[in-house]
């Protein structure tokens, strides 16, 4: 029960890390459209430091209690978030190769996750 608390604590770090790109998105556009001169600029790169505040902290904190191949490996599904966000916010189309890549990476998670708790096993017995 633990674990599965842990890995929840980790993936919504990877959540909040991967609205760095959400704001990041935000602030491009709102420098397109009025410069430097643009309030709202600024209030998104603010968020978006903030956020990678808040990240390094809970970052911190998470790999704490994973092995660095699982807490650097489940970090990589940034890319699925970013994925999400770019469709749900950004009205964005996935594309063929967009789900293969995200397929890929999850697939890549699996593997090194049940790998290391394979390994985990071995030095138990």
């Amino acid at each position: 029960m633990e674990r599965a608390k842990n890995l929840i604590l980790l993936h919504l770090c990877v959540v909040i890390f991967s609205l760095t790109s959400v704001f990041s998105k935000l602030a491009s556009g709102e420098y397109v459209s009025g410069g430097l001169t643009n309030p709202m600029l600024y209030l998104y790169l603010f968020l978006m430091f903030l956020d990678c505040f808040i990240y390094a902290i809970c970052w911190q904190k998470m790999i704490k209690r994973f092995p660095l191949n699982i807490g650097y490996a489940n970090r990589s599904l940034y890319l699925v978030w970013s994925q999400l966000w770019a469709v749900l916010i950004f009205h964005e189309t996935l594309t063929v190769r967009n789900v293969l890549g995200m397929l890929t990476v999850l697939v890549g998670v699996i593997v090194v996750s049940l790998s290391a708790e394979h390994g985990e096993k071995e030095r138990e017995e």
